[in-house]
């Protein structure tokens, strides 16, 4: 299973690896290629969401810390949706234009940030059509949509998966309500798919509920999970390690400053090794972003357009 360990005050080193491996042609376009950072004092990943469909993923790579290195361990592709077919009766993986076009452009959206040590992963979101990641009506159903997450991530050089099991409006259209098995037999597929890869749980919705199955509890496949109400403190429910857990959840530019210092400052004081923010945009955001990283990295944050 993947393990992101926190690595400050990144040197030139990194940035020169990066590019001999593309002057040598080994950066692949189906694949990250980053070059693993220089050992460094450890601290929580740092996870950021975009919403691509009004703002660019290369906002995460511009903020590093005052000492050196970057903010962010983890940015987010905010959101591939699960769609339902009527014809076939089957869910499906589906990019609107705007995703579709950061990954089509993953040379100049997704590389960048790769080859800055920054994991890219695609976050997948009901779309009020009755599919969702609770109601799945067999095994054999929930590995076939577990292969075409997978396959995305192979083909678009992806760092990995992030489930939330919202507005999927289950029962729409004649599908199915929630299940106790339908998760664990997805989450379980696309591990076995994925070995070594990202696989994080936005932290609600009846998926989120349904973890165990049959003497098979998926918790440990997750890397990560995290609170998805922004602004508060709310320690995931499943069982994994405080080193991989988020509590606190912030917007950046929507959750005061002293909040975030606060939730930050709890993080560290708590001993848990994950902080997760939201809606990145493209404004120098700096201010926002220093109150977090001054309590988890004593650094302030600097943003370079």
């Amino acid at each position: 299973m993947f393990t992101l360990l926190r690595r400050r005050a990144r040197t030139a080193a990194l940035a020169l690896s990066a590019v001999a491996a593309l002057a040598l042609g080994t950066t692949s376009t189906t694949g990250a290629t980053a070059a693993p950072a220089p050992a460094a004092a450890p601290g929580p990943t740092s996870v950021a969401y975009v919403e691509v469909n009004n703002h660019s993923m290369l906002n995460v790579g511009k903020y590093t810390l005052a000492g050196g290195g970057n903010v962010f361990d983890v940015a987010v592709i905010f959101a591939a949706n699960i769609n339902y077919d009527t014809g076939t009766r089957s869910a499906y993986l589906h990019f609107n234009e705007n995703v579709q076009r950061v990954l089509d452009d993953a040379a100049t959206q997704i590389r960048p940030l790769q080859q800055k040590g920054i994991k890219v992963v695609l976050s997948v979101l009901g779309n009020h059509e009755g599919a969702g990641f609770a109601n799945f009506p067999s095994q054999q159903a929930a590995s076939a949509f577990a292969g075409e997450l997978a396959d995305a991530v192979t083909r678009y050089g992806l760092d990995g998966i992030d489930f939330d099991d919202e507005y999927a409006d289950y029962g729409t259209g004649g599908t199915g309500q929630p299940n106790d098995s339908s998760f664990v037999h997805l989450v379980s597929a696309l591990r076995a798919d994925l070995p070594g890869k990202i696989i994080s749980l936005y932290n609600i919705g009846p998926a989120a509920a349904r973890l165990s199955y049959g003497g098979v509890d998926v918790s440990s496949a997750f890397d990560y999970a995290w609170n998805p109400y922004y602004g508060s403190w709310q320690v995931p429910a499943i069982g994994l390690p405080r080193s991989k857990l988020s509590p606190a959840a912030v917007e950046i530019g929507g959750t005061p400053q002293t909040t975030v210092a606060d939730l930050a400052r709890r993080t560290v004081d708590e001993g848990y090794g994950v902080f997760l923010t939201y809606n990145l945009d493209g404004n120098d955001r700096s201010g926002d972003v220093s109150a977090f990283t001054r309590e988890l990295y004593g650094s302030d944050a600097v943003y370079t357009p």
